[in-house]
């Protein structure tokens, strides 16, 4: 028994870290797409900088990935070993008395998001790549913009965007507070953390969401 607490710690622990990682991403991702609002100009040379920057390419990059495989796979397992561990089910189930709908379903949300990542990897990462190593077209340092905006023309995709970062807020609500508590940080600052968490969760949503919006409604012309 000790050792399977343990290992379901050490999942726990590993999941948390995998999660952290995915929202530091998350939020430097946030900072660039933005500029794509306020400055286009910025935003192209932002976005050839972590197109070309071989330590961006060749290393953080595959430690994105692996992050992402990583995160997802330790929650099906974690899902999995909580679902065994329950060798007594509830006779009737009453809603918020045993647990909040978010955390119930973080399975559900987190499927949704790894369905979007897919998405958005087909939409922005797979082209680049083909771009760059298939094609092998030459740098082109102010292309990133005109791209950027023209995948949001489409209404279905604009508002796909929208209704999958509403459900990335809903994992979040749960799953950035609930990555400090599985490293076991609960002292004086833990109201501060729990405050700062829950508006990243939805502050950040909200931003895509604007930039997708944003671009929708402001296509180039051509």
């Amino acid at each position: 028994m000790s050792g399977l607490i343990k290992s379901s710690i050490a999942r726990k622990v590993v999941m948390a870290l995998s999660g952290l990682f995915l929202v530091i991403f998350l939020g430097q991702h946030f900072v660039i797409n933005i500029t794509s609002v306020i400055s286009p100009d910025t935003f192209n040379s932002w976005s050839h900088f972590m197109g070309y920057n071989p330590l961006v390419q060749y290393i953080l990059q595959p430690v994105l990935i692996a992050g992402v495989v990583v995160h997802f796979i330790m929650g099906f397992i974690l899902e999995l070993g909580n679902n065994k561990a329950r060798a007594v089910k509830y006779v009737r189930y009453n809603g918020k008395s045993n647990a909040p709908w978010i955390s119930r379903n973080m399975i559900i949300t987190g499927l949704v998001v790894l369905a979007f990542l897919g998405l958005h990897f087909y939409d922005f990462w797979v082209p680049e790549m083909v771009y760059k190593y298939v094609e092998a077209n030459p740098q082109d340092a102010t292309r990133y913009y005109a791209e950027t905006v023209e995948k949001f023309e489409p209404i279905w995709r604009t508002v796909l965007y929208i209704v999958s970062f509403g459900l990335l807020a809903l994992h979040l609500l749960h799953g950035f507070a609930s990555a400090f508590q599985s490293m076991g940080l609960n002292n004086k600052y833990s109201p501060g953390i729990k405050a700062f968490t829950k508006i990243f969760a939805i502050a950040i949503p909200l931003g895509f969401v604007f930039i997708a919006i944003y671009h929708h409604l402001n296509p180039i012309t051509h």
